[in-house]
């Protein structure tokens, strides 16, 4: 998981040195996963209503799970140079946790295909952790989204 040394060239940036989307014809569709993770920090008072299912905008993890599967979806229409991939399997698992408190939230993104998944994994952790602010603004307008970062992402070798 290292990034281009500093004598290779830019993987998205052509000849005349304009941002472009790299050309994955020629490499061959295997099998990808990536799995990426968040947390939002919120007020006691929010964690509780949480985690009790009693918020006012109804079922705060089950939207954001589906808001966060819906994102991994649609990544290619947010970032300008990711290409359109048919994800096979999108994972979002959330942890209640109360020493934040908050939760924490991670997602797994599988295809098979000729390009990695590791941003639409964290894309589905940015979408999710956005949702559950979203739905519990209410309540406390000092949450804090951190930490969202790529734990893992694998190719099968072939």
């Amino acid at each position: 998981m290292t990034g281009p040394s500093s004598d290779t060239p830019l993987s998205h940036i052509n000849a005349a040195g304009e941002a472009a989307m790299v050309d994955v014809s020629t490499k061959a569709a295997v099998a990808r996963r990536a799995r990426a993770a968040g947390r939002i920090a919120m007020s006691a008072e929010a964690f509780a209503k949480v985690r009790d299912a009693q918020l006012p905008k109804g079922d705060v993890l089950g939207t954001a799970r589906i808001a966060g599967v819906m994102a991994a979806k649609q990544t290619s229409a947010l970032i300008p140079l990711c290409h359109p991939l048919v994800l096979t399997d999108v994972q979002v698992r959330f942890t209640l946790d109360a020493a934040l408190p908050g939760v924490r939230c991670e997602a797994e993104v599988r295809t098979v295909g000729q390009t990695g998944v590791e941003m639409e994994a964290l894309t589905a952790v940015s979408v999710a952790l956005l949702t559950i602010y979203d739905m519990a603004k209410a309540v406390d307008q000092h949450m804090v989204i951190a930490d969202v970062r790529l734990l893992e992402k694998h190719k099968a070798e072939g």
